[in-house]
């Protein structure tokens, strides 16, 4: 029986009386095929998505510096100037060519000019173009045409009209000189020439979208920003062009989103805004702590149907610096703001045209030391007049 149970034991044979599931074996191996298979695809989707996006991406910077080399779209199509200074490197040309908005991409104009020689012939001056022109047009300009331009250095004062005009105060003829003037005499342009850069300007700017065109004499009468400039020399036409675009620019760069979401806050247009600037500019002249408390007696009268009118005397002396006038801006007989503005108001003026000071004021005057008395009424105010008067302080400015 032992040796029975021995042989028994010794028969024994590992895994003997279990069975394998072949079928279960054979679906864990397509499992694990098909895994493997979902992972493969999904590399070959990434490596196919990153080819794709590469490819486009190559596309695109051959598009982009080809449309460059050309001067075709991105932006382009804008009119420009361009001074370079005597002794400047090809490479600050590059840059000042992509910040004019005629290259994008510098580093391959520069490869551009050195490959053809062109880098080396680069003259300094002056150079007006358009900024579809191309690497090649560019490189000529900048071989051929540059003028070689002195600049003037103008001051246009805050206040200052296009025309001049001529006020009478206390008796005495007193001519304030208009921008067409200031610059005739500095050197710069002619005054037909100016008027004529006037009336050539398109009106396609944010702002000067504003301008009243069919009802002022001077569509761009207050966008010419009051400032100290550098102006070009060399002559009359161009130089006219050129600095009424200058004064636009600096218009355009000081008048900014806020001031032109303020006035629509307030219910104005912004030219209705500069309009009341160059009213409160004029009246105010350059006493900037008062402007505030001006331009709230102005806005009060306009709100008051018993008033409705300015009666600013300035608005007078405008009409009568053109021929023709016909009464449209004297606000001692129109209601409301006159069509657009008188003057260039400065930055404080349009300030206090959008943040005027809340009052009960609907009247104010100035003494000979230009202290200003504020007054609710018109018996108040000719009480004050009196007494001014009456003391040799008075100044009064009227129209003849």
């Amino acid at each position: 029986m032992e040796e029975n149970k021995m042989e028994n034991q010794d028969n024994y044979i590992i895994g003997e009386g279990f069975m394998i599931d072949e079928t279960k074996l054979s679906e864990n191996n397509a499992v694990l095929k098909k895994e493997k298979k979902n992972k493969s695809t999904v590399k070959n989707i990434i490596w196919v998505a990153a080819i794709i996006i590469i490819s486009l991406g190559l596309a695109f910077g051959i598009i982009y510096a080809g449309a460059d080399f050309m001067g075709i779209g991105f932006g382009r199509g804008q009119d420009t100037e361009m001074n370079i200074e005597m002794g400047t490197p090809a490479s600050k040309i590059a840059d000042e060519l992509e910040e004019s908005g005629a290259v994008k991409i510098p580093v391959l104009f520069r490869l551009y000019s050195k490959i053809k020689g062109y880098d080396s012939q680069f003259k300094y001056g002056l150079y007006q173009f358009n900024t579809e022109s191309g690497y090649e047009s560019l490189c000529q300009m900048l071989i051929n045409q540059g003028a070689k331009a002195e600049t003037i250095t103008v001051t246009i004062p805050e206040g200052s009209g296009i025309n001049d005009y001529i006020k009478n105060v206390n008796g005495e003829k007193v001519t304030v000189k208009g921008i067409a003037t200031i610059l005739e005499e500095n050197g710069v342009c002619s005054k037909s020439d100016f008027l004529k850069a006037l009336s050539e300007i398109e009106l396609n700017s944010p702002l000067l979208k504003n301008a009243n065109k069919e009802k002022t004499y001077y569509t761009l009468e207050g966008y010419l920003f009051p400032e100290t400039y550098d102006f070009y020399s060399f002559d009359s036409t161009e130089c006219a062009t050129l600095a009424v675009k200058r004064m636009l620019r600096e218009s355009e760069n000081r008048i900014t989103k806020e001031m032109i979401a303020r006035a629509e806050e307030m219910g104005y247009t912004f030219n209705e805004i500069l309009t009341m600037a160059s009213v409160v500019q004029m009246e105010s002249g350059q006493s900037f702590d008062e402007m505030p408390k001006v331009a709230g007696v102005f806005y009060n009268r306009l709100k008051n149907e018993a008033e409705g009118t300015l009666g600013s005397s300035p608005t007078c002396y405008y009409g009568d610096s053109f021929k023709y006038d016909d009464g449209r801006y004297n606000t001692y007989n129109i209601k409301g703001l006159p069509p657009g503005p008188l003057c260039s108001p400065g930055i404080e003026a349009i300030n206090a045209a959008l943040y005027p000071e809340s009052s009960d004021y609907y009247y104010f005057v100035t003494d000979s030391k230009g202290k200003f008395y504020y007054h609710k009424t018109l018996t108040e105010q000719q009480k004050t007049i009196n007494k001014l008067k009456q003391g040799n302080n008075w100044i009064y400015e009227y129209f003849d």
